[in-house]
């Protein structure tokens, strides 16, 4: 595997689609930034929470990766102290579950971009 990949793997993890704009793919990448801001910035208002590393209970393990996925975003909520959810929204489940799904698509759009540095996509 070759380093220079690796490094549009990183890219795209830290800000969605910045692998995909590295790599000449403007579109994909500029559709991949906006879906993926989006479903943060909807689950942000929706009361959502973005889980820190807690070893209480596995699931929320999980829910942390997922929430890691979001790469800048996640640390920008850290240091901003946004992200901490709201019970009382009736729609925090949502959007807890938008910000696992940004998350989640975030590596999967990370690894599409490995995929084109290594030749095995156009």
């Amino acid at each position: 595997m070759k380093a220079k990949s690796l490094i549009f793997l990183v890219m795209g993890w830290i800000i969605p689609g910045l692998g995909h704009l590295s790599l000449k793919k403007y579109w994909r990448g500029i559709i991949f930034f906006l879906c993926i801001g989006l479903m943060s910035a909807l689950g942000i208002v929706m009361g959502g929470k973005i889980y820190s590393f807690q070893t209480k209970n596995p699931l929320t393990i999980l829910a942390f990766f997922s929430d890691l996925g979001n790469g800048a975003f996640y640390f920008l909520s850290k240091c901003l102290s946004f992200g901490l959810g709201n019970l009382k929204k009736a729609t925090f489940e949502f959007g807890t579950a938008y910000l696992a799904g940004a998350g989640l698509l975030n590596y999967l759009v990370a690894l599409d971009a490995l995929d084109i540095a290594l030749g095995k996509k156009k």
